[in-house]
């Protein structure tokens, strides 16, 4: 029977993670969380990376420019979390986000500021998912850059690139993002990290302390 309970426990743990990002995951094993933290997701999709905070019982926000997908993901959280109100995700783009300046403890930008149109933009996304953050919040970011894959990647204007892989992208480097943290006045709470995709792309851990 013990052996029963632990197999679901396990379970239901691993399904509450299955879609999560792996540095996401990396961050939650070495226990930067805890359930008292409120947890923003700026541009949330469906809510994969936050399925673990919300079954743990965590308050968690959303926002998303996807109407659809945020009304999937408050009917799922509702359903989850009894802490969650209908208030909690909002259509809205990152850089004009309604939510209280300084009011969230962690803020999750996944696969999201690549897609600026423009540096300007990718600077309006950035602070305004940055003006949530309270004082010694975690931000944590997961973006395409041009590190390790400068020689394979097509400038189309600005820092807009086609990659290989037939997608067009906004992408930093490792200066800009250097030059960000400092303007920030954030420190690293982890090293910068690019996994190379095949030379196809590349994607950059960004995560810091406010």
């Amino acid at each position: 029977m013990q052996n029963m309970i632990d197999a679901s426990i396990l379970e239901n743990g691993l399904n509450s993670i299955r879609n999560t990002d792996i540095y996401l995951i990396d961050l939650i094993l070495k226990r930067y969380f805890d359930p008292s933290m409120k947890i923003m997701d700026a541009g949330c999709g469906m809510g994969r990376n936050v399925e673990y905070f919300l079954q743990a019982g965590y308050n968690v926000f959303g926002a998303d420019i996807s109407e659809d997908d945020i009304n999937y993901l408050r009917k799922h959280a509702m359903e989850l979390n009894p802490k969650i109100r209908e208030n909690y995700f909002r259509t809205e783009p990152i850089e004009a986000m309604s939510f209280e300046p300084e009011s969230m403890d962690v803020v999750i930008c996944n696969t999201v500021l690549h897609f600026a149109n423009n540096e300007d933009h990718f600077n309006e996304m950035l602070q305004g998912a940055w003006s949530l953050l309270k004082p010694g919040g975690i931000f944590f970011s997961r973006l395409a850059t041009s590190i390790g894959i400068e020689d394979r990647i097509t400038q189309i204007e600005g820092r807009r690139y086609l990659l290989q892989d037939g997608s067009q992208r906004f992408l930093a480097d490792e200066e800009m993002l250097r030059e960000l943290t400092h303007k920030l006045n954030a420190q690293f709470l982890e090293p910068l990290k690019t996994v190379n995709v095949h030379n196809m792309r590349c994607m950059t851990n960004w995560i810091l302390r406010k």
